[in-house]
């Protein structure tokens, strides 16, 4: 080869590399992975926690993108006159949602346990954006809708976030009420001492205190044997007494607690801590209760709650026990465990014998009042940091966590204060965003593996088909039409406790076009044992179509002419047959 051939070749290559460059700057710059949206319409960070304010914004942008997805209204007013946003997702050109069996999605009711809010967003982001992605998203919003409410706290959940707060309250709404019993309500609430957005924890020298700082990790306190002297006492969260009564922040918001407000098994708040005036008497959940007493179609209902990894069960209290029948437990039991299998530490439980007594709470209202399978899921659990299970609030695991995982970022180290009262004191400990809320990095997937529960639990709520449909010529211009009615999924179109109080409305599997003589149920085909129905024939009253089961139904017609066959349920939609 000469040296001409060379420099051509050369210069060839050098110009093809340039010519490159453009085609190469507009190339993917990311790989899909599998199970996320590749390019979603709406862009959103799920490693973090958003306001009031930013959660409003991911709904509208929601709505907005996918217009024939997503629907959002006010569904009510919180106390201080915040809209109870909630989004609609379904597809609304396969009919209209609130014919379709529907999955009821909420969280945040305590202010505090922040990231139902993001959970219950995030499936609502998920269901829109992979609609176009995956036949089985597609085919889901199709049959069924979502009615998502993210939060229904939205006063105390900016307060939680812009307020000093631990991080356990504000528990209750914004409502001040007096704690203390001395005539005045709300004067003696949390005081940020050095001025760092959490409540954390007093401490002081003491000659007889009982703690000393661990020479290993001077974070942790370590408490003294019996026999033993310590150096350091604890005083409690961060504050001071305002009202000059010899009390440190015993009289801040509340107390009252949203999940013992409900209408089943309520109990004043002598019996049951934090009950407030009467049943449904904060606005947030008569908000709640109203919109689904306007939605028979919700056959299935979830609450995100935290903390410890539980898929809660009612009843909450062991006197209603006889409420939850054998027939529902075995669907509760079904779906259940298989969200213990999806979510890895997280345990399926039942409230009054694996946790505590609750009266008047959201998910036995739900379960008890509207007959609709119900679970509570309480997010995060120690499971997360290092799978292994140190139990609720360890804190020499979360001390773990903050060196290993957060590098310092979880916790406020001690720092001197000249106290009003104590004097010279420390403060420091745990920020309020710790322990019970997810770190960023483990939020996303947590969300995810909760909303493929609440999927497999939607999908599950009925599904029915008329899979046949039979004719008999009987002579002298008549036939018998026998229609055979499938429902497709585990739930039954009434659940027992629904058909216990007749809570909703029977199934109706209806023809016309044909001359009806008479129409029955057919509880026996083989040995023809039938219940006829004497009035409306045409229209005929199934008390409950079972998960996994069959119905059928016949009529006498007369006349040969083409006819339609119609399924109206409630909770189990619409489904029609031509002939």
């Amino acid at each position: 080869m000469n040296l001409n051939n060379i420099r051509t070749i050369t210069i060839l290559g050098i110009l093809s590399f340039f010519l490159s460059i453009p085609a190469l700057q507009g190339q993917e710059k990311f790989f899909r992975a599998i199970g996320t949206p590749h390019k979603p319409k709406v862009e959103v960070s799920w490693n973090r926690y958003y306001t009031y304010e930013g959660i409003v914004e991911i709904m509208e942008n929601i709505a907005k993108a996918h217009p024939d997805l997503a629907k959002m209204e006010s569904i009510g007013k919180s106390f201080e006159g915040k809209d109870i946003y909630l989004l609609t997702i379904s597809d609304f050109k396969t009919g209209e949602p609130d014919e379709k069996p529907a999955m009821y999605i909420d969280g945040n009711i305590h202010s505090n346990e922040i990231q139902g809010a993001e959970f219950s967003l995030y499936t609502a982001w998920y269901l829109t954006e992979m609609f176009d992605e995956l036949d089985f998203i597609k085919e889901l919003l199709q049959d069924k809708t979502f009615y998502i409410n993210p939060t229904i706290n939205p006063d105390a959940r900016n307060n939680y976030m812009n307020k000093p707060n631990t991080p356990h309250s504000p528990r209750s709404g914004m409502i001040v009420l007096d704690n203390d019993q001395d005539g005045q309500a709300g004067e003696d609430g949390f005081d940020d001492l050095n001025g760092d957005n959490d409540i954390t924890m007093m401490i002081r020298k003491s000659p007889t205190g009982r703690y000393i700082k661990d020479p290993q990790d001077p974070r942790r306190l370590i408490r003294v044997e019996a026999e033993e002297k310590g150096e350091y006492e604890i005083l409690g969260y961060e504050g001071k007494d305002t009202d000059g009564d010899g009390e440190v922040n015993e009289d801040g918001i509340g107390y009252y607690d949203p999940n013992r407000d409900w209408g089943w098994n309520w109990q004043p708040d002598y019996i049951q801590r934090g009950a407030y005036k009467y049943p449904f008497s904060l606005p947030e959940s008569r908000s709640v209760m109203n919109f689904v007493m306007e939605h028979p179609n919700i056959a299935g209902a979830q609450s995100y709650h935290n903390y410890g990894g539980m898929i809660l069960r009612g009843p909450g209290a062991e006197e209603d026990k006889d409420t939850y029948n054998a027939e529902d437990v075995k669907i509760y039991d079904a779906i259940g465990k298989k969200g213990e299998e999806m979510i890895p530490g997280y345990r399926y439980l039942v409230v009054y014998k694996d946790l505590y007594s609750v009266f008047g709470g959201e998910l036995d209202w739900f379960y008890g009042g509207r007959g609709i399978y119900t679970y509570t899921n309480e997010l995060m659990n120690s499971y997360q940091y290092f799978h292994k299970n140190e139990g609720r609030g360890n804190q020499e695991e979360e001390l773990k966590v903050d060196r290993f995982l957060t590098f310092g970022d979880a916790f406020v180290p001690w720092e001197e204060y000249d106290h009003p009262q104590y004097g010279k004191i420390q403060i420091g400990g745990f920020k309020k965003n710790f322990g019970r809320a997810h770190p960023g990095f483990l939020l996303e997937q947590d969300a995810h593996r909760n909303m493929a529960f609440t999927i497999y639990h939607a999908y599950h709520t009925p599904k029915l088909s008329i899979t046949e449909v039979k004719e008999k010529n009987l002579g002298g211009g008549l036939k018998q039409i026998t229609a055979t009615i499938y429902n497709e999924r585990l739930m039954p179109t009434h659940s027992s406790q629904d058909l216990k109080h007749n809570i909703e409305r029977p199934d109706y599997v209806s023809i016309s076009g044909a001359n009806v003589i008479t129409g029955m149920v057919v509880n026996d085909e083989d040995f023809n044992k039938v219940e006829e129905q004497k009035h409306n024939p045409e229209k005929i009253k199934v008390r409950n179509i079972p998960g996994m089961e069959s119905v059928k139904v016949r009529w006498i017609v007369s006349g040969n002419g083409n006819y339609r066959i119609n399924v109206d349920s409630a909770k189990g939609g619409t489904v029609e047959w031509r002939k």
